[in-house]
């Protein structure tokens, strides 16, 4: 079962992020944004691996912690050009979202994927499948290289 297996630690100790990391959060593992107006957290995943100064499951716990906090009743889940990492370092995400019913009611919670979307995020996907009831949406290349959105 996904959401027994254990969550991430550090290997190293934490140490100050670069200027130009934080600068550009394109370079970053994984972001998020919380749009109070209409109660939607975006969760952003470039690669599932723990940054230098934050673990997956440390970020997540603010995710949840921000999400709570204002009240959001839909998460948006990114994961259309997730470039790989470790599948267990996901556990944190799901967990975090089957503790939280609003997520698990349809359209509660939308799953973005796309042709650059890679085995954690796969994997991530599956599990959501089988224990919430998500709205994929996909994106895939058309022949002008332009992205092309499509529900499922």
């Amino acid at each position: 079962m996904v959401s027994s297996c254990a969550a991430d630690d550090l290997v190293r100790p934490p140490s100050p992020m670069p200027a130009s990391v934080a600068a550009n959060a394109a370079e970053r593992n994984y972001s998020f944004s919380v749009t109070a107006a209409d109660r939607t957290v975006r969760v952003k995943f470039a690669r599932v691996r723990s940054e230098r100064t934050e673990s997956v499951s440390a970020f997540m716990q603010r995710v949840f912690a921000s999400a709570d906090a204002a009240g959001a009743t839909r998460l948006v889940l990114d994961l259309s050009s997730t470039k790989g990492g470790d599948s267990f370092l996901i556990v944190p995400l799901v967990k975090g979202i089957l503790a939280r019913e609003r997520f698990t009611r349809r359209g509660g919670l939308v799953v973005i994927v796309g042709p650059d979307t890679f085995s954690p995020s796969q994997n991530a996907a599956a599990a959501l499948e089988r224990y919430a009831r998500p709205i994929y949406e996909g994106t895939e290349a058309t022949p002008n290289g332009r992205p092309q959105s499509h529900s499922r």
